[in-house]
Order: structure tokens, then C-alpha cells, then sequence
């Protein structure tokens, strides 16, 4: 089918409906389909904005006059569906009418040298897609998700990291063993040992690229994890809570990290201190 050509459906029995449901409700269901489903304006725009290209755009048909003029050539075919069974797909209060299916890119080799974001136990979604968020804002350009994290392509993951996927080096389900092949420091956060982040970024012992690592939200880093690491680093809190958010915590972090980059020397590097 060209991009000139457009399908129109209007049965739920219909197997690309009953697939895209699937996509857009299930938490695993793109690892069976290998492809994604993302919905609504701002999340296609992050896709095509970084040339990667949807497989098929799928459209209400009340929006369909709108989405012909912007939107008839961004992916291979064309499916306008009816009202109804759009609002039935769609899992956002007011429902987008229009989304698109991409393709779900082959896992990706570990690149040992990148600034990375290491994820052990993250459950939440919403805190896994602020993490990615916070990752591309701030040039951590790959995530490394140990086993029992959140699946990072599920529905709210997507929706949480607002585009940043389309952008980053996602690799999930790593055993912890796939770490040693990183050659950049591996910085855990902690609430009673090492650094206090602030006095590391004036100091200008916060090293780059680096690696940091974020766990479980009631847990912490795992004890396996916490070994490999280089540097530990407290995350001043004069107002007195006993702890931060994992995603505000990532986000206060990764800021400094870049912070730290931005105000070196090209080529300049300093490693943190214990």
C-alpha cells in the first residue's frame, strides 16, 4: 500500500484494532508484536523529528481531514478507524485521534564509553519515563534497565518520558554481569555515605562521562550493585525528609553531572572522590 492510500475500518473484529488495543493496554505486549504503539501529536513529532519513521498512522475519522494534510506522508500506510473504536484503543481521558505504530528497533550493544543511566528495580513507570526524560535533557544518552525494572516501552513509560525514547540507547532486562563491560565510573547515590553532590560539581570532582545508577524505590540499589561502584554521592536535604523521589533524585543528579560537563575543558576529566 502506498502513502497515497488509506484503509478504512469500522469493525472491532478487525485484527490491526484488536492489535493496537493489545499495544496500548498491555505493559509487555510490544515485545510479543515487536512494534510500539505511541498516541497523540507530541510523541510523533519526537519520533519524526529524529527521522525515525512509523510503520502505520492510525487516525479517527473525525480527525482524518486535519491529519490528510499533515500527516498522509509519515508513515507507510494509512488506517482511519471510526470514532468509537478509536476511543476504545486509546487509554488517555481525552483521547488524541490519532497515533502512530513503529517498528521496535532490535536490542542494542552495550557501548562501554557512553554516559549511562543504570536502572535496578525501578517499578514505577511514571519514575522510569521522568529517569529517560531527565537522561536526554541532561546528554545521558544510554539506559541500562537490570531485570525487574518497569518495561520501558509499555504504554506509561512512553507517555511518562514525553519523546525521550526516540533519542536514547534502551537496553532492557540486563543482568547485572553486563555492567563490567562499562569503562566509564559508576556513581550510586546514598543517604549516609560519601560526597554531598553540591560540594563534588564546586569541587569539580564529579567525573565525565560517567555511569549512575538508581534503584528500587523503597529498596535502594541492590548490594551487588552498590559494590561495583566508584564513588558514592548524598544528596544535600536541609529541609529534613528522610529521603527524595528516585525520579526528582535522578533528575537532581543528572543536572550536575551535566553542570559539572558543561563548565570543563574539552577533554578535561576529574574522578570523584570517595
Amino acid at each position: 500500500m502506498s502513502t497515497s492510500e488509506v484503509l478504512h475500518i469500522s469493525s472491532r473484529d478487525n485484527a490491526l484494532v484488536k492489535d493496537l488495543k493489545r499495544l496500548a493496554h498491555g505493559n509487555t505486549d510490544y515485545r510479543k508484536q515487536q512494534r510500539v504503539w505511541a498516541e497523540g501529536d507530541h510523541l510523533v513529532r519526537a519520533a519524526l523529528d529524529r527521522g525515525v519513521q512509523p510503520t502505520i498512522g492510525v487516525f479517527a475519522a473525525s480527525y482524518w481531514p486535519v491529519a490528510a494534510a499533515l500527516y498522509t506522508a509519515a508513515a507507510l500506510k494509512n488506517v482511519v478507524i471510526s470514532d468509537d473504536l478509536f476511543d476504545a484503543i486509546s487509554t488517555l481521558e481525552s483521547p488524541a485521534r490519532m497515533g502512530f505504530v513503529f517498528d521496535l528497533v532490535s536490542a542494542p550493544a552495550l557501548q562501554p564509553g557512553v554516559a549511562s543511566i543504570i536502572l535496578d528495580r525501578v517499578q514505577d513507570a511514571g519514575n522510569v519515563g521522568s529517569i529517560l526524560r531527565s537522561a536526554s535533557a541532561f546528554g545521558f544518552k544510554q539506559v541500562i534497565a537490570l531485570k525487574g525494572t518497569a518495561a520501558l516501552w509499555s504504554p506509561k513509560v512512553l507517555r511518562a518520558g514525553m519523546g525521550a525514547h526516540w533519542g536514547l540507547q534502551l537496553i532492557e532486562g540486563a543482568a547485572l554481569g553486563l555492567l563490567a563491560d562499562l569503562s566509564v565510573p559508576l556513581l550510586v547515590t546514598s543517604s549516609h555515605r560519601g560526597s554531598y553532590l553540591h560540594r563534588a560539581l564546586l569541587n569539580q570532582e564529579l567525573p565525565w562521562p560517567c555511569a549512575w545508577a538508581f534503584g528500587h524505590e523503597g529498596q535502594g540499589v541492590c548490594a551487588a550493585l552498590e559494590a561495583l561502584a566508584s564513588g558514592h554521592v548524598r544528596i544535600a536535604q536541609p529541609g529534613g525528609e528522610e529521603s527524595l523521589n528516585v525520579a526528582a533524585a535522578a533528575a537532581i543528579c543528572l543536572h550536575a553531572s551535566a553542570t559539572a560537563h558543561l563548565a570543563q575543558e574539552p577533554g578535561r576529566q576529574r574522578v570523584l572522590r570517595r
